[in-house]
């Protein structure tokens, strides 16, 4: 029979994010300090060499309006995923880095794909369209506030919004997610209904709603008990106590 899933709040779901956080603004100020560009190390589509981006490329961002944009939604995002697909998360969060980092190496265009947003548009797609397969109430508020949060990411999946942003990554993630959500198992949610004559060991004689029925599953009326038949209990005596005072001679009340 079905279970109820209970959400437990574990450290895990804000050390892994803040984890995710630190080494994308780690690199960030490695880059700064040092005056390094690391950009070359990220998705080159359809070279062997720019395949080391499909690792490295999450964690590498152009500029700090760029990281910042990242920030946030990917630490909201992933907290979300560990506390409500915590059996899954890590499968969702690693091999969605490395999918739609091949996708992207495969649609892309010639130019280097940075950023951690493949992988946000993973998390998006992944917890709405899960949430809703699910068809449990919790899981599907979940999915509907993830829309309005970011429901108007969907629109840079497209070539002609803007040219600069790597629209093949948001669509690879985009994709990922919804495979993910397709392949991945989650626990059944609801608990199945079971009536008790839906129980093996039910037995119709002794049922007090089924007695109400014949053989032919014909309404039948419980004939009422006669009154001669009703035993009258005698009413207990009563006693009455009096208490008598008599008054005093200045006519006080009585008490």
């Amino acid at each position: 029979m079905n279970d109820y899933h209970h959400f437990k709040f574990t450290p895990s779901v804000w050390i892994v994010p803040s984890l995710l956080l630190i080494l994308m603004w780690v690199v960030f100020f490695f880059e700064r300090s040092f005056n390094i560009n690391l950009t070359s190390h990220g998705i080159y589509p359809r070279t062997f060499s720019g395949l080391q981006g499909v690792v490295f490329s999450p964690f590498l961002h152009g500029d700090l309006n760029h990281i910042a944009n990242n920030s946030i939604p990917l630490f909201i995002l992933t907290s979300a995923l560990i506390y409500f697909y915590r059996d899954v998360s890590l499968k969702v969060l690693f091999y969605g880095i490395l999918f739609s980092g091949i996708i992207t190496w495969v649609i892309g265009r010639n130019s280097f794909h940075i950023g951690a947003s493949s992988l946000i548009y993973v998390l998006v797609s992944f917890i709405f369209f899960k949430g809703m397969m699910t068809q449990y109430y919790r899981l599907m508020a979940l999915s509907l506030t993830v829309v309005m949060l970011y429901g108007g990411l969907i629109w840079y999946v497209f070539p002609e919004v803007d040219k600069q942003i790597s629209w093949e990554g948001h669509l690879a993630g985009l994709i990922t997610g919804f495979g993910f959500a397709t392949y991945f198992k989650t626990p059944d949610y609801v608990v199945a209904t079971q009536y008790p004559w839906e129980k093996p060991d039910f037995n119709p004689e002794e049922d007090m709603f089924m007695k109400h029925f014949d053989e032919e599953g014909n309404f039948v009326n419980t004939p009422e008990p006669e009154e001669d038949s009703i035993e009258e209990v005698p009413a207990p005596p009563l006693h009455y106590i009096y208490e008598y005072k008599k008054a005093t001679d200045d006519n006080k009340p009585i008490e």
